[in-house]
């Protein structure tokens, strides 16, 4: 660190100079506030250590000063017996902390040694506020919710990295969405984004679309062929639905996660490829390879940051801005304005429980916004499914009508807690991660809803 000591005492100067300097640090030092002053606003510090009681500028004066001018390195201040209201003051006005005299060098290399480290969490909680400003304005995300701000969190503190991150829930919950914005946030924005769904293409052919093949290979092998992770080489490749993934298929993917290399079908030698894995997947993988059914060390290769986004109905928060999103790309897609949205049929927007989570909601509006008159959507344009639910299902959480918002939106949280309990084999501090809050807060809503 850049340090900053401003001590009338010629002896305390001397021995912090050389107790600071044995440690590795950069040490200027002042021998009076005033001095100091000048000196902490000539140039950037880390830390300013500063004393409480001098001639000419004492430390409190020196501090409102350092901090009226703008200055904005850590001040801690250094406070003889007697002085230690004067430091504590200072610390009010934002002081970092104060050391009392006298004391122990090993005393002062630790206060440094927190103040070091708070600077780099700092650094990184701005640099996650950066990455998750970026995440907040993609037009893809909708973060109303806990749940899915904290996955959001994820997403941004590992993107700078080529860690291989585990997208895990309910299918249609937006995880190929949430996969193209870690994409987007990570060093790697620039090169492709390949998605191949492992349980779309046929086991017979996969092999030959993920690592690519060369000709003769096969009947029908005219001539080489680049596979998918060749294809994603400087980006991001997105293996959905990675549970379906054969046996045979599950080994070949860990020698690449593993190596780094894919080896063509028909093919003797390997070729490098330099692509970031996401795998994303509906099933219980732990579940899978516990039943054996997939390879355990693939697994923990894929598992190495996982992410649960919940079903829809646990984020009821994020529904009514999902409805304005989607609608806007549709009308946009239409080439006609964005439809109004009668109460009626918001009512049975809010109260329709998404068994099929954001897919099934776009569709829906999709349909509706199709059938719009004037410019308006009635609840008769909604698909039949999501009509009844407005006048059944949630409309029974009270006795003699419909359900309020919150009533709907209690009934969901606490479909969600006890799905996640489930998902937990009922172990809560799992539960609570899943959903993207602390254990005490699982606790304190698990007490609220009534749910064992």
């Amino acid at each position: 660190m850049k340090l900053l000591v401003v001590d009338d005492e010629a002896g305390l100067r001397q021995s912090l100079h050389m107790i600071l300097t044995d440690e590795g640090h950069q040490v200027t030092v002042a021998s009076d506030g005033a001095t100091g002053l000048d000196a902490a606003l000539s140039e950037p510090y880390d830390a300013v250590l500063c004393d409480v009681r001098m001639p000419v500028l004492g430390g409190l004066e020196f501090l409102q000063r350092y901090r009226g001018a703008g200055g904005s390195a850590l001040v801690i201040m250094m406070s003889a017996y007697g002085s230690e209201d004067a430091a504590v003051e200072a610390m009010k006005q934002g002081a970092y902390d104060y050391i009392p005299k006298p004391f122990r060098a090993d005393e002062v290399i630790l206060v440094l040694r927190k103040a070091e480290e708070r600077e780099r969490l700092r650094g990184e909680i701005e640099t996650l506020r950066s990455a998750l400003g970026a995440a907040a304005a993609s037009p893809e995300i909708v973060a109303e919710s806990q749940a899915m701000r904290a996955a959001l969190e994820v997403i941004a503190k590992v993107a700078p990295h080529r860690t291989t991150v585990l997208l895990t829930g309910p299918s249609g919950t937006g995880k190929e969405v949430l996969a193209r914005e870690l994409h987007r946030l990570s060093p790697r924005a620039a090169g492709p984004f390949v998605a191949v769904n492992c349980a779309a293409i046929p086991d017979a052919l996969l092999e030959s679309e993920l690592f690519g093949h060369v000709r003769g290979a096969f009947t029908g092998a005219v001539g080489d062929h680049s596979g998918l992770f060749e294809q994603a080489s400087g980006g991001t490749i997105l293996l959905d639905e990675i549970g379906d993934l054969p046996g045979p298929l599950q080994a070949k993917l860990l020698r690449v996660l593993q190596d780094g290399e894919v080896r063509r079908v028909g093919d003797r030698s390997v070729r490098r490829v330099d692509a970031r894995v996401v795998a994303a997947t509906a099933r219980d993988l732990e579940k899978e390879v516990k039943e054996g059914r997939f390879r355990e060390d693939l697994f923990y290769r894929l598992n190495v940051v996982a992410v649960y986004l919940p079903p829809l109905a646990g984020r009821p928060e994020d529904v009514p801005p999902l409805i304005r999103r989607l609608l806007s790309r549709h009308a946009e897609r239409l080439g006609a304005p964005v439809p109004e949205v009668d109460p009626k049929a918001m009512r049975a927007l809010l109260d329709h429980s998404w068994p099929g989570n954001v897919r099934e909601l776009e569709n829906a509006l999709e349909r509706a916004a199709v059938l719009a008159r004037g410019g308006v959507i009635r609840e008769s344009d909604l698909p039949p499914s999501v009509a009844r639910s407005g006048s059944s299902s949630l409309s029974r959480a009270r006795p003699g009508g419909g359900a309020t918002l919150k009533e709907a939106a209690n009934a969901a949280e606490a479909e969600a807690l006890r799905e996640a309990l489930e998902r937990a084999g009922g172990n809560r501090r799992a539960a609570a991660a899943a959903l993207g809050i602390s254990v005490r807060t699982l606790f304190y809503r698990l007490k609220r809803f009534g749910v064992e």
